[in-house]
């Protein structure tokens, strides 16, 4: 992959990143980096992804349970501005709001140049074929070279300086950490050492620097490695945390000591081999039209941050395109695997002490859009920290559901952290009170079933948390007087209406998202309970609340209505678009099931649109989604070009602004939506293809129903797709070509077509070649026909 790239693979740049947005990012999934690539004072800022201010609290309000039925008849009565009083007195946690994520320090290097003058021919890149970023550039004395890379396999992060002088290279590298700081110490003649602690309460921990030279002298001079003269230098980072090890600095002190050992060498070599068997799963090739063929070298020619600028002003560019679809993969992949924390708002790259929104995990949206890509761009084990953090909610949201709402099972709100607290967070009833996180999250779980059809996985991991949410709200909902069964007290979140006197409210009874969200959940334990044969499960209960709980409805706009009275917005360009769940990632919406409802989203989204919404990077990539699985291609990919255009910085990274990480996985999981769908029961290609992408190849792009897909198109059009069946069922496709379907031996194999739906019959770990129907045939049906 390394040599086949061609340059598709890198982002780089012809200056070092002069503030935070253009440093490129490192990870191993629990230590991550930003690189700046400064020739003479180098900084590479760190975070290590347990590193949570302070600590667990107790912050349910014991208050809530008593008013809890008193808020309900206030707001069933239209008294709206009570009803928000006593909630936010009554339900609101002491204290009021999590902790933040903080950053783990910064790693300076100072280089004693005699007469440094200006560094030329500077170049710096980060390989996404490899994850292995590098610096070059040409100082008065000679070359430097640096490669940095975040090893999952050796636990350390490594920065290897090369330096083609006479004299070799001299310079001191140094551990930073303010505020908090538990001070630095040299260990022996090569490594330093920096403690601290996060809170007088909370995680302590320990990060180490190891120098091995190649020639010259390495010495400790206080807290300061010293390197002299040296022609190579490798420098091993580790860091640990008492959340994870009751002896940081041993486990720091061992993963340098093994690494070292191992050498530079081996060292990458592991880490790539390692990075690739999870990059490597999803290839992605746009190919230009044949009359700008020549176009796209010249574009791999220029700088990333150039070819952004282009973009901005109106430029295609299908290789940036690409580009932004495999960044989103890596930035999963180095933030988010088996052993690490769940990524954040910030992924696990933030450099400040007091980061937007304290850098947590916002469960309304954000964090689920982090993993939207996770299944279907074949990375389903770096969906695995999610499922661990929602296994660490569940004591925390029994309790919140016994002693907030009085009921059993499992509730969160709209933000958690390191912990799994679930409690009613901050101080804005406009987000607050939405007891909906913990219902959503559960509907991740149920979706790595869905792709992996995994039984084992969703006996003992999925279906009970999932029963517990569900038995939550069905203890939760109340009738509203008219029969039917909804939530509430609850938000759109982060929305408000208008009230019929000119006021704004935000609390209510039963929003549609909420609704959507609990008919989705309710859904899939249905299924559950059938694919695993539970005869005493939930279904008679969920079965009969189903039938009262409000559908999606349409408003006299002729837009789906957000809240279940047809109030005005009081922001009609609103970044949420929360009434729009079930069209994604839900599925209550469908283009083929419900033309109705997926036109009046569609008017929805139009008027979101017209009212300036789509203005941060997250909205945006949730507007793709919606498009594409609307079937429109072209809208779709406009507005994949805005998110590069106008919300994202100059390494690629989200623009909310200010970063946030959610609008790289949503645009990611965007482009894989455009290309293959499989909700509903059916496997969509190539159902929301833009004329820009007519010609193409993605391999290993996974479906659910434990299908992988790879496919090739020319003019738009499907020439060939293999489909990989891990388990034995029935295939249903859609395509808007007559195909025929073969073994890869070359035999037809049986199939039918159900007007524009195309069966047969797989078999577990059976390989399917679909090819076009030739013209001369005109026959509409399969190759066994």
């Amino acid at each position: 992959m390394e040599a086949m790239d061609n340059g598709r693979l890198r982002l780089w740049y012809d200056k070092p990143a002069s503030k935070w947005d253009e440093a490129l990012p490192l990870g191993n999934g629990r230590l991550g980096g930003m690189v700046f690539g400064m020739p003479f004072q180098e900084k590479i800022q760190l975070n290590e992804d347990t590193l949570w201010y302070g600590g667990p609290k107790n912050a349910d309000s014991p208050a809530a349970l008593e008013r809890l039925d008193e808020i309900r008849r206030l707001l069933m009565d239209g008294r709206q501005r009570e009803a928000e009083h006593l909630a936010r007195m009554a339900m609101l946690s002491a204290p009021k709001y999590l902790q933040p994520y903080v950053p783990l320090g910064e790693l300076l290097l100072w280089f004693l140049e005699p007469d440094p003058g200006a560094a030329a021919d500077y170049k710096r890149d980060l390989d996404l074929a490899t994850a292995v970023s590098s610096v070059r550039f040409r100082s008065r004395a000679g070359w430097h070279r640096r490669e940095y890379f975040a090893s999952a396999a050796a636990q350390v992060m490594v920065v290897q300086l090369t330096d083609e002088s006479a004299e070799g290279m001299t310079f001191s590298a140094n551990l930073m950490r303010r505020p908090y700081d538990g001070g630095s110490a040299a260990i022996g003649s090569d490594t330093i050492l920096m403690r601290g602690e996060c809170g007088g309460d909370g995680i302590s921990f320990c990060c180490a620097v190891k120098a091995v030279a190649e020639g010259g002298r390495v010495e400790t001079v206080g807290d300061c490695l010293s390197v002299e003269k040296a022609p190579v230098v490798t420098l091993y980072i580790a860091a640990e945390s008492t959340f994870n090890s009751a002896d940081p600095e041993a486990v720091c002190l061992a993963r340098l000591a093994d690494a070292a050992e191992k050498g530079y060498a081996r060292v990458r070599e592991e880490h790539i081999a390692e990075y690739r068997e999870r990059f490597g799963t999803v290839t992605l090739r746009l190919e230009e039209a044949q009359a700008n063929s020549g176009l796209q070298s010249e574009l791999v020619s220029l700088p990333t941050d150039q070819r952004l600028a282009l973009t901005a002003s109106g430029g295609a560019d299908n290789g940036l395109d690409e580009l932004f679809f495999q960044y989103g993969r890596y930035l999963l992949i180095s933030c988010s695997r088996p052993g690490s924390q769940a990524a954040n708002l910030q992924g696990i790259w933030n450099d400040s002490f007091t980061p937007p929104w304290e850098s947590k995990y916002t469960i309304n949206v954000n964090t689920q859009m982090n993993y939207w890509p996770a299944e279907t761009c074949g990375l389903a084990d770096c969906h695995e920290p999610l499922f661990r953090l929602i296994e660490r909610m569940l004591p925390a949201g029994r309790k919140t559901a016994a002693t907030v709402y009085g009921c059993q099972g499992f509730v969160a709100h709209h933000n958690t952290n390191l912990w799994g607290e679930t409690m009613v967070e901050g101080i804005r009833v406009t987000c607050s009170i939405w007891p909906m996180g913990g219902a959503w999250l559960c509907l991740h779980l149920w979706e790595h079933y869905r792709f992996g059809l995994d039984r084992g996985f969703l006996a003992d991991r999925a279906y009970p948390i999932m029963r517990e949410a569900a038995l939550f709200l069905l203890e939760y909902m109340v009738g509203d007087g008219q029969g039917r069964l909804i939530t509430g007290p609850s938000v759109s979140p982060e929305n408000s209406f208008l009230l019929a006197d000119g006021g704004k409210g935000t609390l209510c009874m039963g929003p549609s998202m909420d609704l959507q969200i609990v008919r989705t959940l309710f859904g899939a334990c249905l299924e559950a309970e059938k694919a695993l044969g539970l005869p005493d499960g939930l279904s008679a209960r969920l079965e009969a609340a189903l039938e009262r709980i409000p559908l999606p409805r349409i408003g006299e706009r002729g837009q789906i209505m957000e809240w279940l009275e047809d109030y005005g917005e009081a922001e009609p360009g609103h970044r949420h678009i929360s009434q729009l769940f079930g069209l994604y990632p839900g599925e209550l919406m469908d283009k083929r099931r419900t033309p109705e409802l997926v036109e009046a989203a569609r008017r929805t989204i139009d008027g979101r649109l017209a009212a300036g919404g789509g203005h941060t990077g997250w909205s945006r990539a949730w507007i793709i989604n919606f498009q594409a699985r609307m079937g429109d291609g072209e809208e779709a990919y406009r507005h994949f070009r805005k998110l590069l255009g106008t919300s994202t910085y100059p390494n690629l990274l989200d623009c909310h602004p200010p970063f946030q990480i959610d609008g790289n996985f949503g645009g990611t999981a965007a482009v894989a939506e455009m290309l293959l769908q499989s909700h509903s029961g059916l496997l969509e290609l190539l159902p929301a293809l833009p004329q820009a992408w007519g010609n193409g190849e993605v391999t290993g792009l996974r479906a659910r129903g434990a299908y992988t897909v790879d496919m090739a198109w020319r003019k738009g059009r499907l020439t060939q797709a293999l489909i990989r069946a891990a388990q034995p069922g029935q295939c249903r496709i859609v395509s808007s070509q007559p195909l025929q379907v073969w073994t890869q031996a070359g035999r037809a194999v049986p199939s039918s077509y159900d007007k524009d739906v195309l069966c047969f019959a797989v078999e577990g770990e059976g390989t399917y070649c679909l090819l076009p129907v030739p013209p001369e045939a005109h026959i509409h049906g399969g190759g066994g026909q």
